[in-house]
């Protein structure tokens, strides 16, 4: 989660379609965190058809788990941990004290 800047996982994500979205149309996702239970974070998003003001044509409601960075190392391809290997740095933004160890 950005926000938390933790990684987590999508437990749980609803989706209503309130009006069509065209493919192409510009989409402007507002979304918030509306609470947090140990390692559950819940949160709410609603998507408006052209910008910030346009008519809103999507809400979704979700819950996330916050689990630790070895979850992604340990389930990651082999690609994905090659490239981190190569640019340990990319790691940083998610958790400034995590490292690879050599």
């Amino acid at each position: 989660m950005w926000l938390l800047r933790a990684p987590a996982v999508t437990a749980r994500l609803e989706t209503d379609f309130l009006k069509p979205v065209p493919i192409g149309t510009k989409l402007h996702i507002t979304a918030r965190i509306t609470g947090q239970v140990n390692r559950k974070v819940y949160s709410e998003a609603e998507g408006r058809l052209g910008g910030p003001d346009g008519e809103i044509a999507v809400r979704a409601a979700s819950l996330f788990v916050i689990v630790p960075m070895k979850h992604f190392l340990e389930n990651a391809p082999a690609e994905y941990m090659e490239a981190l290997r190569k640019n340990p740095e990319l790691l940083t933004f998610v958790d400034p004290e995590f490292d690879i160890n050599p």
